[in-house]
């Protein structure tokens, strides 16, 4: 059973730095893309960032410059390193993968970005 757990969330100042992980277990995690994704209040689920088995990123708009995504293979680890947060980084962060043509998502972690 494909697991995924994340950690890492906080409250924060604007302007702060936060490094989310989310662990996964249950797959061979190297031949996988990873995804996060987040969820303000009242709004919508959102692509944030994605990294490829090989390497290979992709970031929403809002947070290019901003934030980074990489990969552990040996920890089963995707990493979010987000800097220069703003208020509107505030959502709960969620992981993502697909694996045998479904999407397994983890519980979340919450950060809250304010002063």
């Amino acid at each position: 059973q494909v697991h995924l757990v994340e950690s890492g969330g906080r409250l924060v100042q604007p302007g702060g730095s936060l490094r989310l992980a989310c662990v996964a277990s249950g797959l061979n995690f190297r031949l996988f893309a990873m995804t996060w994704y987040r969820q303000a209040p009242e709004k919508e689920r959102e692509y944030v960032a994605s990294i490829t088995a090989v390497g290979g990123t992709n970031y929403t708009d809002s947070v290019k410059g901003r934030f980074t995504i990489s990969r552990d293979n040996i920890r089963n680890t995707v990493y979010l390193q987000m800097n220069s947060l703003k208020p509107e980084d505030t959502a709960v962060y969620y992981c993502k993968v697909n694996y045998a043509a479904r999407n397994y998502w983890g519980r979340g972690t919450q950060v809250i970005v304010s002063s």
